[in-house]
């Protein structure tokens, strides 16, 4: 995936936005956290994984997901972006979007998309 294919997943939720995170570029969601590129190894901080899911992510999938010390006491997961497929992404990034965004606005896109 090239980062303008991230990009364009992140911002077609409703309500993404770019911003900051701790003074370095992320994707908000009314004003809280979504996601971000790690600029250093070029992985996207994937929340709201939980530690068996990204036990078993790493296991299958070393090439694309990893974790740091700075990561490892947190429900989260890096992901290569190099390497991440596209859906999967979307996947990640819609777990996340249902547990931030206003509910109106989740149960609005929901019923735009069908679901």
């Amino acid at each position: 995936m090239t980062q303008a294919e991230m990009e364009a997943i992140v911002l077609a939720f409703p309500g993404a936005t770019k911003g900051t995170s701790y003074g370095k570029p992320a994707y908000l969601v009314d004003g809280k956290f979504f996601t971000r590129l790690r600029r250093d190894d070029a992985s996207l901080v994937l929340m709201d994984v939980s530690f068996d899911e990204r036990e078993m992510l790493i296991e299958a999938e070393p090439a694309t997901f990893h974790i740091t010390p700075h990561y490892k006491d947190y429900p989260s997961v890096l992901a290569r972006m190099e390497s991440l497929h596209p859906g999967s992404f979307r996947n990640f990034l819609e777990r996340r979007f249902r547990k931030i965004a206003k509910k109106s606005v989740v149960k609005e896109w929901d019923k735009a998309r069908g679901a």
